[in-house]
């Protein structure tokens, strides 16, 4: 199980420090800020902190359940948004983060009546995804790969941790966490392609993306 884990630990870093590979070996620059579409929205380091701070919310098995819901609600909100997209690719993926986490969601929800009974599952989720519906076309697909590699870096980060710290209480959520951090780490290889592929961005104009995971 050590082996596993530890196994898991440099998987999950590559989800940050390897993409610099699919990028052309970009090396990060010394801007302190994320712009889009001729905004400033704030600080990288400030993005980077609020993956560090999603994932330090995470203290037991039951906190990484009810955070992961209200993660995966946002991400099927926002993939919901690509049925609009003029590229089949992205349609394709919509459709599957939707599909996938959707049924996620499920599972947890019922893991959570079964074994925390009676504890309220609210959290004080802060929202990663822009604001989607006001946007269609190439600044539809742009933001949401943007914002969905760093959406899917935190999902990684929190389960990551959920296995190192030995948080979990059941085997079905060790391999649920499992399964997250490795699903969403190849997600995160093939939104950054499209990003090169479409619009030649590489991973440091992504929010949070400035190093290791932190642990």
């Amino acid at each position: 199980m050590i082996a596993g884990i530890a196994a898991g630990s440099v998987l999950a870093t590559a989800a940050v420090t390897g993409v610099a590979v699919a990028a052309g070996n970009a090396q990060p620059p010394q801007a302190t800020g994320w712009h889009r579409n001729g905004q400033n929205y704030g600080p990288m380091s400030d993005m980077w902190s609020m993956g560090r701070m999603h994932g330090s919310r995470i203290g037991s098995e039951f906190d990484y359940l009810s955070e992961m819901v209200a993660h995966h609600q946002e991400a099927v909100t926002a993939a919901g948004q690509l049925q609009r997209s003029s590229r089949a690719e992205m349609r394709a993926l919509g459709a599957s983060i939707v599909k996938i986490q959707t049924a996620e969601i499920a599972t947890m929800n019922k893991w959570l009546a079964a074994w925390y009974p009676g504890r309220s599952t609210a959290v004080d989720y802060q929202p990663m995804m822009h604001d989607l519906p006001k946007l269609s076309g190439d600044e539809l697909d742009k933001a949401f790969l943007q914002d969905m590699i760093h959406h899917h870096m935190v999902a990684v980060m929190m389960s990551q941790q959920l296995l190192m710290r030995g948080q979990a209480e059941h085997q079905e959520v060790r391999a649920f966490a499992a399964s997250v951090r490795d699903t969403q780490h190849t997600e995160m290889f093939q939104m950054q392609q499209y990003l090169s592929n479409w619009f030649g961005t590489d991973r440091w104009n992504m929010p949070g993306m400035r190093g290791g995971m932190g642990w």
